[in-house]
C-alpha cells in the first residue's frame, strides 16, 4: 500500500512542468519567392558546379587547391567535427548500461543491536563490534531506463550538432574559395592599373621634354614646365601606392594558403579581355539545398527542438536499475567458496526532482529560448541568402552595362589626347588643356580596370551566394567518421 502511494506521489510530479511564457511554432517560414526577378538567369544553378570546373584559370585553381589542403581554419574546423562526433559517442554511451569491478576491505563497526543479514561473522556481545576486518570483490552494473527518451533525444541532438559542424566546414570552404578567387582577380587588376600608370609616366615624361623645348623656344613659360613636372611626380608616387596594395593582396593570399609571403603567380596581361563566366542562379529554393550555412542553421534548429524535450524530461521521474554480484568474507581463506561467501543484490530506484526545481525550470526556459533563437536564425539566414543572390544578380547586369560605357569613354579620351597634343604643338591649345585631358584619360583607364575587377568579383560572389565552392571530389577525413550514424 505504501509503495503504491509513493509511486503515485512520484508520478504526480510529472504534471508540474511549467508553462512556457513565450512560444513559437516549430515550423519556420520557408515560403520564399519563386524567382529572383524578371530577366534573371534561370536554368540549373551554378552552385552544383565544382570550383575546379567553374574557374578556368589553372593558376587560380592551383591556389585554391593548395588552400583547401593547408588552410589552418579548415584544419581547426576538422577538429570541431571530430569533437562533435565524440560528443555523439558520449551521448550514445549514456544510453547503455554502465558496469565495472571493485575490491573493498574495511572494518565495519555496527551498533550493539544492529543486525546484518548474511554477515560473515558473529557480533562481540561485550563490545558490540564485528570480529575482524571484512574483504570482498565483485561486479556491479547500473542502468538508467530511458523512459521519457531523454537520453535518446540528447544523442540525436548531438548528432544534429555533428551534422551542423560538417556544414559549418563546408561554408568555410565556400568562403575560402571565394576569398582566394576575389583576391586573385584583385591582384590582376592592380597589375593592370600599375601598367597604366607606368605607361602614363612615360607619356608624361615625353610631354615634359617637349614642353622644355618649347620653353627654350619661348612658346611657353616656366609655369607650364613646373605643372608637367608635378604631374610626372604625382604619377610616380601613385605607382608606389599600387605596389603596396599588390604586396598586401599577395600576403593575404599567402595567409589563406597557410604559407609565408612569396610571389603569387598569375596571368594579368589579358585581364581586360577576360569575360566573366555566366552564372545561372536557378530557383531560390535551390538555396535550401546548396547553401551550407542554411543547412547548418537547419541542423541547429532540429537540435534545439530536441534540447527542449530533454529539458522537459528532467521534470519526470527517472528509473535506475542497480545490480551487483561478488564475494565478501572476514577471512581471505574463505573468500571464494560458493555459495557461502557469495553476495547478490539488485535495486530499482525511482527518482523525481523535488528540490532545486528552480534550476530545472531555468534550464527548461533557456532551452526554449534557444529554440526560438534557432528559428529566427534560420529564417534570417534564408532571407539573407535570397537578398544576397538578388543583389549580386542585379550587380552583374549593371556592371556589364557600365563596363561597355566606360570602354567607350576610354576610347574617346584616348582620341582627345592626340587632338590636344596636336593643338598644343600648333599653339591652338594651352598646356592646361593637355594636362586635363591626360589626367581624365588616366582616371578613365583606371576606372575601366576597376570596373572589370568589380565584374569578376561579382561573378565570384554570385557563385558563393548560390552555395558553390564546397562541393569537390576530395572529401575531408573528418567527415568520414561513422559514430553519428550509429
Amino acid at each position: 500500500m505504501y509503495v503504491v502511494l509513493v509511486v503515485c506521489c512520484l508520478f504526480s510530479t510529472t504534471g508540474c512542468v511549467p508553462k512556457l511564457q513565450q512560444k513559437k511554432e516549430n515550423t519556420v517560414q520557408e515560403t520564399i519567392p519563386s524567382t529572383y526577378g524578371e530577366g534573371m538567369a534561370a536554368g540549373e544553378t551554378a552552385a552544383k558546379t565544382d570550383w575546379s570546373a567553374f574557374f578556368d584559370d589553372p593558376k587560380l585553381v592551383a591556389l585554391i587547391d593548395e588552400a583547401i589542403e593547408n588552410n589552418q581554419e579548415l584544419h581547426i574546423l576538422d577538429q570541431e567535427i571530430r569533437i562533435a562526433n565524440n560528443e555523439v559517442m558520449a551521448r550514445r554511451g549514456e544510453i547503455l548500461p554502465k558496469g565495472g569491478v571493485g575490491v573493498d576491505a574495511g572494518v565495519p563497526v555496527p551498533g550493539r543491536y544492529a543486525e546484518e543479514p548474511g554477515r560473515a561473522g558473529p557480533l562481540n556481545e561485550s563490545e558490540g563490534e564485528q570480529e575482524g576486518p571484512r574483504f570482498g570483490f565483485g561486479f556491479y552494473a547500473t542502468w538508467e531506463v530511458d523512459i521519457w527518451k531523454k537520453l535518446r533525444n540528447a544523442k540525436q541532438s548531438a548528432t544534429y550538432h555533428y551534422f551542423a559542424s560538417i556544414e559549418g566546414r563546408n561554408f568555410a570552404t565556400t568562403v575560402l574559395v571565394a576569398e582566394i578567387a576575389a583576391s586573385y582577380y584583385e591582384l590582376m587588376a592592380l597589375d593592370n592599373q600599375l601598367d597604366v600608370i607606368r605607361t602614363n609616366i612615360e607619356i608624361m615624361q615625353n610631354s615634359l621634354e617637349i614642353v622644355r623645348l618649347q620653353k627654350e623656344a619661348a612658346k611657353v613659360t616656366e609655369l607650364a614646365v613646373q605643372r608637367f613636372e608635378a604631374e610626372v611626380l604625382k604619377n610616380r608616387s601613385l605607382q608606389y601606392e599600387i605596389l603596396q596594395e599588390i604586396t598586401q593582396v599577395e600576403n593575404r593570399i599567402n595567409f589563406l594558403l597557410g604559407r609565408y609571403p612569396q610571389p603569387i603567380e598569375r596571368s594579368s596581361k589579358a585581364f581586360l579581355d577576360t569575360e566573366p563566366r555566366p552564372v545561372k542562379a536557378g530557383v531560390p529554393t535551390d538555396l535550401l539545398e546548396n547553401r551550407p550555412d542554411i543547412k547548418q542553421a537547419e541542423y541547429h534548429l532540429e537540435a534545439a527542438k530536441l534540447d527542449v524535450k530533454v529539458a522537459r524530461a528532467t521534470f519526470y521521474p527517472s528509473l535506475v536499475l542497480d545490480a551487483g554480484l561478488g564475494y565478501r568474507v572476514i577471512d581471505l581463506e574463505h573468500l571464494l567458496p560458493t555459495p557461502k561467501a557469495l553476495i547478490l543484490g539488485t535495486v530499482a530506484s525511482l527518482f523525481t526532482p523535488l528540490v532545486n526545481r528552480k534550476s530545472i525550470k531555468a534550464n527548461y526556459y533557456s532551452a526554449n529560448s534557444a529554440q526560438i533563437q534557432a528559428v529566427y536564425h534560420y529564417e534570417r539566414t534564408v532571407l539573407g541568402a535570397y537578398i544576397e543572390c538578388s543583389n549580386q544578380l542585379a550587380l552583374m547586369d549593371n556592371l556589364s552595362k557600365s563596363y561597355e560605357l566606360r570602354f567607350k569613354q576610354v576610347e574617346k579620351l584616348n582620341q582627345s589626347i592626340e587632338v590636344s597634343n596636336t593643338l598644343f604643338q600648333s599653339a591652338r591649345a594651352d598646356y592646361l588643356e593637355v594636362l586635363t585631358t591626360r589626367r581624365e584619360a588616366l582616371e578613365s583607364q583606371l576606372e575601366l580596370v576597376e570596373t572589370k575587377k568589380q565584374q569578376m568579383l561579382a561573378m565570384v560572389n554570385m557563385y558563393r551566394a548560390l552555395g558553390g565552392g564546397w562541393k569537390s571530389e576530395k572529401a575531408s577525413p573528418a567527415q568520414d567518421t561513422p559514430e553519428a550514424s550509429k
